[in-house]
């Protein structure tokens, strides 16, 4: 199939383009000022550095949640399964007690944590930038852990999962 003729970015079209790269799902929290715990479902999350270890999320302009993170200088971050596409939903939309009814834990320094995630982190803000509709925060990572499953995947505008192709695992590559 021949891709159309190039033409400038709309928003709606820069969002079904970049649906064309999948993603992880993670969902990223803190505590805000008033100590109430707060969170938003991110797709925008890489990582930066290994020494130090320092990975990059990008958080949506106005949310409590970006609020909390300048504010507070520090994030967490759950990286969900393949199970976890409730959560993502969950988090994904504004208002209301989002963590009432699910099953966290707390990080270090008491931050909340998704339950059964594959892979927690804990991080204080090392930079952040006002890009776009967005702010960029790098997150020097404080602590972490992790453990075997299959992650939760996003790709054009769907959730699903990741299925390998029976190779062994390959040492990082870029």
């Amino acid at each position: 199939m021949t891709l159309p003729a190039f033409h400038g970015p709309t928003p709606a079209d820069m969002r079904r383009v970049m649906g064309r790269f999948t993603t992880g799902v993670a969902v990223v929290s803190a505590e805000h000022a008033d100590g109430a715990a707060c969170a938003m479902t991110i797709s925008s999350l890489t990582s930066i550095s290994l020494e130090p270890p320092i990975l990059l999320v990008s958080l949506t302009h106005g949310s409590r949640t970006t609020e909390a993170v300048d504010t507070s200088g520090r994030f967490a971050v759950s990286v969900l399964g393949a199970r976890q596409e409730a959560l993502a939903r969950r988090f994904a939309t504004r208002g209301g007690a989002r963590f009432e009814g699910v099953p966290h834990d707390a990080s270090a320094s008491g931050l909340p944590l998704i339950q059964e995630s594959l892979a927690q982190l804990e991080c204080r803000v090392h930079a952040a930038h006002d890009i776009g509709d967005h702010r960029v925060v790098y997150g020097e990572v404080t602590d972490m852990r992790w453990r075997d499953g299959a992650g939760l995947v996003f790709y054009s505008g769907r959730f699903g999962d990741f299925r390998d192709f029976g190779h062994d695992e390959l040492p990082w590559l870029f």
